[in-house]
């Protein structure tokens, strides 16, 4: 398996092999053993699968908080999506930063977010499907949401603010800065 680092290290872009050959392809997409040999020691406990329809569906900044705290990892068996991880852990070194990673069913990639993210990814091309591994299971009393366009964050979505679909809960969200004033990480 390759594996990329991206600038805050905790978050990590993998390649697991894919074999293929004229019948298709073979591809060990997670393995425990191997992922906790290359420092990802979550118990994974459930399994999401999204389907976005348009292009420009951002779904998040989402996170959740203790006790149900999640990690992610997060691959897409149709299409594209631009990944994106806030850490939101107040006493980190990259408090407030950000990272973004193309993630595709072409590429055959994944990315890994530890607990005390916020994640949030947009779609790139239509149909696109993303499933995903958490370490908790869904705890929507426990779900927060930041501004996915947060002046304070200046993300770089690669979209333009008017061909954003959002859903209800997600045209809700609070401010980086009240995070800030009491944060959950």
């Amino acid at each position: 398996m390759k594996i990329k680092t991206l600038e805050i290290p905790d978050v990590k872009v993998l390649y697991p092999a894919k074999f293929d050959d004229d019948r298709g392809f073979f591809s060990e997409i997670y393995n425990k053993s191997t992922y906790e040999k290359i420092g990802i020691q979550e118990e994974f406990v459930q399994d999401n699968h999204s389907l976005s329809r348009a292009v420009g569906v951002i779904r998040g900044l989402h996170y959740q908080c203790s006790p149900f705290a999640q990690a992610k990892l997060v691959r897409v068996v149709r299409g594209t999506i631009l990944d994106v991880a806030v850490d939101i852990r107040k006493n980190s070194e990259t408090f407030g930063r950000w990272v973004s990673a193309e993630i595709s069913a072409q590429a055959w990639n994944q990315i890994y977010i530890p607990k005390g993210f916020a994640h949030g990814f947009v779609t790139l091309e239509e149909n696109t499907e993303v499933n995903y591994k958490v370490s908790a299971r869904y705890a929507p009393e426990l779900e927060k949401s930041i501004a996915w366009n947060d002046p304070a964050l200046k993300i770089e979505w690669r979209i333009s603010e008017g061909a954003v679909t959002l859903s209800d809960k997600d045209s809700q969200p609070m401010s980086f800065a009240a995070y800030c004033q009491c944060p959950d990480f």
